[in-house]
């Protein structure tokens, strides 16, 4: 079964805070469920100090939290300080009942320096892939075995995993059973690769997709003129299914056709200033269940 959701990030943005800075956390989820959506993922302005009450404000507008974001720092940090951190993290799913853990390695990253062209990605030791492949391997299995939810790792621009050269590496050397995908078409779009052939590729190892569109002439830009992730976030260079220029039917040809059941959001970060965030997310789930038929 194959259940839709949406992230938060096409209101607030955790990594450009002045981006969606003015809108209230009740408004975005309310524009959440009223666009359709049944599911959806964590942001900067979801109150976490009393979670009965995070709890309540989600069930009355009939939405559950399917996945959380979760910055891996293996590169730069031990594992018993990114376990911790990752433990509570669990403890905070667990209570809503998720069933993914996102997120990807930030301690080498660049993704979330403004000023850092996406083509200044730093280089990625084979002690940083050590660290990684271990440390993925270890909290995956504590996730799965002590709190039944499924590592899903991020492959995300600007980061050590952003290729299929890469996301291969990864997945060849983390153990299948603990180590899930977190497709997103998008990120593969902007790295240069084919979201077909990844997903082609990666569908029985994938356990949660982002589903977003790509505007080619603003990834253009971003190559061309050596752009930041974030500039070109700005710039708009991601949008909901259906918006951009990524052909949309045949990724979900494929997943009609697999055995692939879990959430599938709208993952499209952009300024909400000229993006309103909720015609955005009605126009992605109508786009979702009209043309592509997920219901």
């Amino acid at each position: 079964m194959i259940k839709l959701a949406i992230a938060p990030i096409g209101w607030t943005n955790d990594d450009l805070p002045e981006l969606g800075g003015d809108i209230p956390f009740e408004q975005c989820i309310s524009e959440m469920a009223l666009a359709g959506f049944k599911g959806c993922e964590v942001g900067n302005k979801y109150p976490k100090d009393d979670l009965k009450i995070l709890k309540k404000h989600l069930e009355i507008r009939g939405l559950s939290i399917c996945n959380q974001w979760f910055s891996y720092e293996f590169t730069i940090k031990a594992l018993d300080q990114v376990k911790k951190k990752f433990i509570e993290h669990l403890n905070f799913l667990k209570f809503f009942g998720a069933e993914i853990v996102g997120g990807a390695e930030c301690g080498n990253t660049i993704h979330g320096e403004y000023n850092k062209s996406i083509l200044d990605r730093r280089p990625a030791s084979k002690d940083h892939w050590k660290k990684l492949t271990m440390g993925l391997n270890e909290l995956g299995k504590l996730a799965f075995e002590t709190y039944g939810i499924q590592l899903a790792y991020h492959h995300h621009m600007g980061t050590m995993v952003e290729t299929i050269e890469e996301t291969d590496r990864l997945l060849n050397e983390t153990d299948e059973r603990y180590v899930k995908l977190n497709y997103d078409c998008g990120h593969f779009e902007f790295a240069g690769n084919d979201p077909k052939e990844a997903l082609n590729r990666y569908i029985s190892r994938i356990a949660h997709i982002h589903f977003k569109d790509v505007r080619k002439e603003i990834k253009e830009k971003v190559y061309k003129e050596k752009l930041s992730f974030l500039q070109g976030v700005k710039l708009g260079v991601f949008t909901v299914p259906g918006d951009g220029d990524l052909k949309m039917k045949p990724l979900a040809e494929i997943i009609h056709k697999s055995n692939y059941s879990g959430w599938l959001v709208v993952e499209a970060e952009q300024d909400p200033s000229f993006a309103n965030p909720f015609e955005y997310a009605k126009k992605g789930y109508d786009y979702l269940t009209k043309e592509l038929n997920f219901k």
